[in-house]
């Protein structure tokens, strides 16, 4: 932090109830958006109320510090970036204040995906629905008019908010709505009345400009909205809409505290269908027929996009023909399904049998197969950057909107000029309204390719003004189109101006947008993308003996298998778009940002942080700050955002790197150490289990061992066991291997099994057995490692890996398949080992043949090995899918086998992470975060008239059995009490479990 900073945040939070930050991390998580743009702030404020919104303005007001309002900070043009104090309103004001029979009351954090859940319990939706509706939030769809796919039926956000609570830019708390001009009120009193008469006179004297700069586009939110300000009134009679001007005025008139809105009932009745076309100019002809037909909403694809949907999904596969060069996603409402149907049927023909435009089609009328569709619709962009390649899909035309008649003619001439220019881009759009999103692929590391990028520019938007259309039609202007407004306004900027000078006169309300301003440069500073050098090395996996000074590390030492420019690639894929920031039930994501949304817990700010040090945007020898590490930990490497995140950011991995770069120079810290020697310390324990068990269940052991370990007091815990089970009895009859022929397994036992639940491991046992697979248990194997992986300790984590592939690869050529009950054991064998060892056989062999023994006895099944001498089990269990097992990318073995019980209902139980996240959820410090995360599964869990949970994994199962007064079971037991083999588990089943005890 400079000086300047420094005052900043000293002087703030004095005066705040929310959060100040100007240090480094922060400035550098809040540099970027989803735009190509980069700009750190001098801090960032995150209010609780609009007191401290009003106390942020008048502090940036007496300083001249420009201000830069921000939501879920996923906008396309930069239009919440700045040199200047970010005012992120995502954290704290994020409350549905009321909600009435046809309106809502929100503050402008509130995510749009969780105010329709909220709505839709009364039968209501807030009907504009950009692409990110489960991370927008309302703050940013009134900043931007947002509308979205279903403009047709709901237009933009404009037409829906009723008021506005705002802090005008001296720090005046504000409600706008239509206010009687009053040239003689006064501003401090009457605040309404003085601003409507100033906007008036605005209006008076550009009246001539106002009507002649006007598009003839459906959408338009470029500039201020000056046109129907009064309404139906006559020119210069009725009151001002303050309300409608502010909304898509980017935060450049006021900050917005509360938001007023109406709200529209949900429609009974619905459907869409898919048309598919053999060429991009076939589907704009169909668009702009389509536009004069009643439509919900009308979405064009090309076919970049279609054939990254088919190799990401088989639903889409089966579904988009191989030939399709683009398709028409289209949704039509009526009073029954068979309106809906018939409308549809007669859209198909006109489209396909008679115009012979469309090739085929495809209908939807199940709400399943319609949100299958619109899902493709909604992660068009960010899917996009899964291409390979220095070139990315970049947002800074992608907001034209022109007349739907012209759309074809339009398209044709854009489709040139991006040959002309040897460009390829991606095309989608709202077709219906003529809303197009085209994204040039552009290299930002070379200086010929941006510079391509202002060519196209200046040539599209001449296109565009040629048919009366607009440079923004339902993005921000932003730095990206601000430069170019004045092309399409002309005299009409003179009225923009008198506007943002009657507001914001001191100019510190997001300047630079909507209009140029003095010191804000026209083109903004890009995303940096050059790396400096980077350096993959041995580690040495001894204690440092002195640390490493931070100033001393200029070069970042890369300890997994990847190379320099492997990192540095993956870093750069996040485009920012947010989708990592969901709350959203149908989604894992990230547990940890769940339950308290903030940009640092975020996978993207993980991601930035990496790209900032990789670029040198960041000192390299911030690896070794603590305030680095406490960010790093927020990630509990459950591998959700990797798997879901649209682009596949491997922020797991990076966060992995960034641990163990801290670890080997600073090493662990105490808490961190019992995490990654659980397997040692369980040892112990389980030498001395009646001294262990007795700790566990007293309250002053407990509170000794919270102190020295971090194991949360309150933290229920598992028994221990007389000795491991791999010096056990039972694994010696197993211990060597054998040759006979058929299926044979070699049975990895982690931690949890060999010391806590030895029944498991004797259940598997018991299940194979009675499938004739033969068995083998060595003696020699170690724990997976996953602790320590999660931890950032990799030399250690190494040491094991390389033990354990030694071993399971001389067995897997010997014919045995690596079976765990543990799922985070089986993603170490088949994932993190890669990372560890590097690209070799061995390492290969062992992860192509390992597998979690329920996704084993399931493929058994479909050998038809497995026998179905079950016996009926007439009850009904709730299934937690834990996230390693989702990171293993094998579907649901679990369910499919369960499913083979007779009259055993298996209910999938959908509701996120357990919060457990491995060990992540037993330190204190975690507890009550693990609690809260884990809260949606516990209460199903409790309401949902279970008589047993049913899990994979361990720690999940701690967290099940925490929260619910059941026993909770891993699937292979189940499957064993089923086959008869082992009865004692109905005396687990009927007792609820009080303490995770195991026999």
């Amino acid at each position: 932090m400079d000086a300047e900073q420094i005052r900043i945040r000293d002087d703030l939070r004095g005066q705040l109830d929310g959060d100040v930050h100007c240090d480094d991390l922060f400035v550098q998580m809040y540099a970027s958006d989803a735009s190509i743009f980069e700009i750190p702030p001098l801090g960032v404020a995150l209010p609780r109320h609009r007191d401290d919104v009003a106390a942020i303005v008048r502090y940036a007001a007496e300083r001249g510090i420009p201000l830069y309002p921000r939501g879920a900070g996923t906008g396309l043009a930069g239009d919440s970036l700045g040199r200047g104090i970010v005012v992120d309103f995502s954290k704290h004001m994020r409350r549905i204040v009321a909600v009435g029979d046809d309106y809502a009351v929100v503050q402008p954090g509130v995510v749009l995906a969780q105010l329709n859940e909220r709505l839709a319990r009364s039968g209501r939706i807030f009907g504009p629905d950009p692409a990110g509706i489960e991370v927008t939030t309302m703050g940013s769809v009134v900043a931007l008019d947002a509308s979205g796919s279903r403009w047709p039926v709901y237009g933009s956000t404009r037409s829906h908010v009723r008021d506005l609570e705002v802090v005008l830019a001296d720090g005046q708390i504000a409600r706008l709505a239509r206010h009687v001009p009053d040239a003689n009120a006064d501003r401090r009193d009457q605040p309404g009345e003085a601003l409507a008469a100033g906007v008036a006179d605005i209006l008076t004297r550009h009246e001539h400009a106002i009507a002649e700069r006007r598009v003839r586009s459906l959408v338009d939110r470029s500039g201020y909205h000056l046109h129907n300000l009064r309404g139906s009134a006559a020119p210069g009679e009725g009151p001002i809409d303050l309300a409608a001007l502010l909304v898509g005025s980017e935060g450049t008139l006021a900050l917005t505290t509360e938001i007023a809105v109406a709200t529209a009932p949900i429609p009974a009745h619905t459907g869409s269908m898919v048309l598919f076309f053999t060429s991009l100019s076939a589907a704009a002809q169909a668009a702009a027929e389509l536009s004069m037909h009643m439509l919900r909403a009308c979405d064009l694809m090309d076919r970049r996009h279609l054939s990254l949907a088919r190799e990401m999904d088989p639903r889409y596969e089966f579904l988009i023909p191989a030939e399709a060069e683009a398709v028409l996603l289209i949704e039509c409402g009526g009073d029954s399904d068979d309106e809906v149907r018939q409308h549809l049927r007669e859209l198909e023909h006109l489209l396909v049998d008679q115009r012979r435009l469309a090739s085929s089609s495809h209908l939807a009328l199940d709400p399943y197969d319609s949100q299958m569709l619109w899902q493709l619709a909604r992660r068009y962009v960010p899917t996009l950057y899964r291409l390979r390649g220095s070139s990315r899909p970049v947002p800074f035309v992608e907001d034209i909107a022109v007349p739907p008649a012209a759309l074809p003619n339009f398209l044709q001439r854009a489709l040139e000029t991006l040959r002309k220019h040897q460009v390829t881009a991606s095309i989608f759009g709202h077709a219906a309204h003529g809303q197009l999103h085209i994204r040039p692929f552009i290299d930002l590391t070379d200086p010929e390719d941006v510079a391509k990028l202002r060519e196209l520019a200046e040539e599209l938007y001449g296109f565009t003004w040629e048919v009366g259309g607009t440079i923004s039609g339902e993005h921000a202007e932003g730095y990206s189109r601000t430069p170019y407004a004045a092309g399409q306004h002309g005299p009409l900027m003179a009225a923009f101006r008198e506007m943002k000078e009657l507001f914001d006169p001191r100019g510190i309300l997001n300047p630079g947008k909507k209009i140029p301003a003095e010191g804000v440069p026209a083109e903004a500073p890009l995303r940096r993308v050059n790396y400096p050098l980077l350096e993959r090395i041995e580690v040495d996996d001894s204690p440092p003996a002195t640390a490493t000074p931070r100033s001393a590390l200029s070069v970042i030492q890369l300890q997994l298998d990847w190379r320099p420019d492997e990192m540095t690639y993956a870093a750069r894929m996040c485009n920012g778009c947010g989708a990592c920031r969901t709350q959203s039930e149908g989604s894992r994501m990230c547990p940890t940002f769940r339950p308290a949304p903030r940009e640092e817990a975020s996978p993207r700010a993980k991601a930035n942080l990496a790209r900032g040090i990789l670029t040198g945007s960041l000192p390299a020898g911030i690896v070794l700050d603590d305030a680095l590490k406490e960010v790093c930990d927020l990630c509990v490497h459950c591998h959700m955002c990797r798997l879901e995140c649209p682009a596949n950011v491997d922020v797991p991995k990076m966060m992995a790197e960034a641990k163990g770069a801290y670890v080997a120079t600073n090493g662990l810290r105490l808490h961190d150490w019992f995490v990654t020697n659980i397997d040692v310390l369980c040892g112990y324990a389980s030498r001395f289990p009646n001294l262990a068990n007795w700790a566990i269940r007293s309250r002053v052991a407990r509170w000794v061992i919270e102190r020295t370990l971090g194991i949360a007091q309150g933290r229920k815990l598992p028994r221990f066991q007389r000795g491991p089970f791999l010096e056990s009895a039972t694994q010696e009859r197993y211990a060597k291997p054998n040759r006979v022929p058929g299926d044979k397994v070699l049975l990895f036992v982690d931690t949890f099994a060999n010391f806590c639940d030895q029944q498991l491991v004797k259940a598997l046992v018991a299940v194979l057995e009675h499938n004739n697979v033969s068995i083998y248990i060595p003696d020699r194997q170690y724990e997976a490692g996953m602790p320590m992986i999660s931890q950032g300790a990799l030399g250690p984590a190494r040491l094991l890996a390389e033990r354990n592939v030694a071993l399971l690869s001389e067995a897997v050529r010997q014919g045995y398949t690596i079976v765990s009950t543990e799922p985070s054991a089986i993603l170490a064998l088949t994932h993190e080992y890669a990372h560890l060892l590097g690209d070799d056989s061995d390492v290969r062999l062992v992860a192509e043949n390992a597998m979690e023994a329920t996704q084993y006895l399931w493929r058994l099944h479909q050998k038809g090995r497995l026998r179905l001498d079950f016996q009926p089990l007439p009850m009904s269990v709730g299934y937690h899918t834990p996230c390693h097992v989702k990171a293993l990318e094998v579907g649901a073995p679990s369910v499919n086998l369960l499913g083979l019980i007779p009259q055993l209902d298996v209910r999938l139980i959908e509701k996120g992470c357990s919060g457990a996240a491995g060990l992540f959820g037993f330190q204190k410090q975690n507890y009550r975060t693990s609690l809260r995360i884990g809260l949606p599964l516990i209460n199903e869990l409790r309401s949902g008239g279970y008589r047993i949970g049913v899990t994979e994994c361990s720690t999940c199962r701690v967290q099940m059995e925490q929260g619910a007064p059941m026993a909770t079971l891993h699937p292979v037991k189940v499957v064993a009490l089923a086959y008869g083999l082992m009865p004692e588990l109905e005396k687990l089943i009927d007792s609820p479990a009080q303490e995770l005890v195991v026999r």
